[in-house]
Formats: structure tokens, C-alpha cells, sequence
């Protein structure tokens, strides 16, 4: 049986209707008013790191997330993006929505943009300056048994033993490898490196014996110098440490001018409008005010900036970039 031959041009009448409707209904939307920026935030904030659970970078996300929230008025959650050391995130929040609902907790490395080949963002236009967090020193650290217990030693053992001295990192590029760097580059010597799969295995290996050396987070290393099953040698910071208080700086200790540490900062997309970046800053500065934060990134051995704000932020990363290029030039380092 066939069917009545108007059918056709009623099925070809209601998919024009439809498509009609279609382009209606997403007309409407693309006009849809963008929310005023005196409305934010009006939704949960994502606050991105770089690098695994439990590191020192995803704790201090946590205790700023907590208070963040607090001055923004909104929820804050933290959303783990590792990888790249760290620029798989960083690249993430630069090609997000430029609305500030996307932020991203960084560390040193982002200053390092010539150690990185094929960089899906460039630090300079992709991403905006808020806020320094705070500095964390490192330690130089080595076995009780390493024929060197300070610097000093270091430097003379390095230069009569050529090559012949190991020290383990948490991987080509990592904050803990490129602040050993900048003593090689620094002091002339010349060191082995052996690259471990994180900070935390190459400290264990300093525990062993399996290599002499090593550049730790004060956090990960302070109960065993405590206990001296690990020697400090010295802070990598301009200032000593609180948290190891009778340890010398890199500086004191010999090498004049010498300063490496995991600084913590807030980026978000450059095309962020001004307003949102201003009140987000505004909170950042409120929050690093607050007791609870404070005693926390204390407790992490992390110094608080000396004002906050975009400033001294921007200030910092100019800074280490131009440092951190002369070490990697120098010493022909290429991020794996």
C-alpha cells in the first residue's frame, strides 16, 4: 500500500520547523547575557594543581582552597592534573575559560619555560600573575656515612673527585634537580645526577645509601635529621628555615648570592576580566592574613611572601626566569 503523496512534503515541512527551532534555540543562547562581573563568583571554583595527591604542592592547595572559599563566598575544590612536571596543569588553566573559575596553583617550574620542548602555553601571554603564596626552602641533604657534611666539603670533595660524586633528584627538570644545578653552576663543580620518579624516592635512596646526596622539601626530611639518619648540609633559600633553624643557608655556607626554593603562587587565563582578577587577588591577600593558613604553610616550612599580590608575584616570575635560563643554557639541561 502507498502512502498518500503529500506525505513527503509534510516529513520535509516538519524537519524545516525543527531545524528552524534548532537554530533558534542556539541563536538564544549565544545571546545570552555573559554573567556580569559583579556576580562572581556565582559557582564552585576549580582550583587546578599540577602534580599528584599528598605532595607538597597539592597540600598547600588544600589549605588555601579552605580559606579561599571562606573570602569568596563560594566553594573552592581542588582538582588534580600531574604530569609534565607540572605543565599539563598549568596548560589546562591557559586554555580554560577566562571567567576565574578556573585557577591554577603553580610552583617554580613554570619559570623554566626554556627547559621544556613543545610547551603548549608560554607563561608571558597565556597566564596572569594574583598572588605569591610563599616560598618553600629546600634542603641539601646527605647519608651519615657521605664522605662530605657541609658545603664547604661538598664543593672540595666535588673538585678532587671529578663525576664521582651521585646525587639523586625527583626527575630531569624538577625544583630539586634544577636547585643542585644551580650550585653546580654556581660553584664549577661537576656532579652525577641520578633521576628518580619523585622527590620522595630520592630522598629513601639518600636513606639506603643507594646515593650520598640529595635536594628534599624540609617536610619530608626534617624528623630524620631529628633523628640523624640524614645530615643537612644547607637551606637553599636566602634565609634560614624555622623549621631548621640551625641549618646555614647555601649562601652562608660559602656560595654568594645563592637562592632556590619551590615558591607557590595563583595563575588564571591572561583574557580573565580585570575586575575578577582584582577580587580574586583581593581574597588571596585576605586569606594569607589568616591565622589557620599561616600556622599551616609555616608548619610546611613554606615563608609567607613578604606582602602578597600581583606585584611582587610578577616581580618573582621575571626573576627566575631570566635565572633559571642562564643554569639551563650553562649547563645544557633538556627536560626529558
Amino acid at each position: 500500500m502507498h502512502s498518500p503523496s503529500f506525505l513527503p512534503s509534510l516529513r520535509r515541512g516538519a524537519f524545516l520547523m525543527a531545524l528552524a527551532a534548532l537554530s533558534f534555540a542556539n541563536a538564544a543562547r549565544a545571546a545570552d547575557p555573559v554573567e556580569p562581573t559583579s556576580a562572581y563568583p556565582s559557582r564552585t571554583i576549580t582550583l587546578i594543581s599540577g602534580f599528584a595527591p599528598g605532595g607538597a604542592t597539592d597540600i598547600v592547595a588544600r589549605l588555601l582552597s579552605r580559606q579561599l572559599s571562606q573570602e569568596l563566598k563560594a566553594n573552592v575544590i581542588v582538582d588534580n592534573k600531574p604530569g609534565a612536571s607540572g605543565n599539563l596543569g598549568a596548560a589546562y588553566v591557559a586554555k580554560a575559560p577566562a571567567d576565574g573559575y578556573t585557577m591554577y596553583l603553580t610552583n617554580a617550574v613554570v619559570s623554566m619555560p626554556s627547559l621544556f620542548k613543545d610547551l603548549r602555553y608560554d607563561i608571558n601571554k597565556d597566564l596572569s600573575a594574583l598572588s605569591l603564596i610563599g616560598y618553600g626552602p629546600l634542603v641539601l641533604i646527605a647519608n651519615p656515612k657521605a664522605p662530605v657534611k657541609s658545603i664547604k666539603e661538598l664543593i672540595e670533595y666535588a673538585r678532587a673527585n671529578k663525576g664521582k660524586l651521585d646525587y639523586g633528584s625527583g626527575g630531569v627538570g624538577s625544583i630539586n634537580h634544577m636547585t643542585m644545578e644551580l650550585l653546580v653552576a654556581r660553584t664549577g663543580i661537576n656532579l652525577h645526577h641520578i633521576p628518580y620518579k619523585g622527590g620522595a624516592p630520592a630522598t629513601a635512596a639518600v636513606l639506603s645509601g643507594e646515593v650520598p646526596l640529595a635536594v628534599s622539601s624540609i617536610p619530608e626530611v626534617v624528623s630524620h635529621v631529628r633523628q640523624g639518619t640524614l645530615v643537612p648540609l644547607a637551606i637553599s633559600t636566602r634565609v634560614r628555615s624555622p623549621a631548621l633553624p640551625n641549618v646555614p643557608t647555601v649562601a652562608e655556607a660559602g656560595v654568594p648570592g645563592y637562592d632556590s626554593s619551590s615558591w607557590y603562587g595563583i595563575l588564571v587565563p591572561s583574557a580573565t576580566p580585570q575586575p575578577i582578577q582584582d577580587k580574586i587577588t583581593r581574597a588571596l591577600v585576605a586569606s594569607l592574613q589568616n591565622k589557620e593558613l599561616r600556622d599551616g604553610l609555616t608548619t610546611l616550612g613554606i615563608v609567607l611572601p613578604e606582602a602578597g599580590g600581583s606585584a611582587e608575584f610578577k616581580e618573582l616570575i621575571a626573576r627566575e626566569i631570566d635565572k633559571w635560563a642562564k643554569v639551563i643554557e650553562k649547563e645544557r639541561i633538556v627536560a626529558q
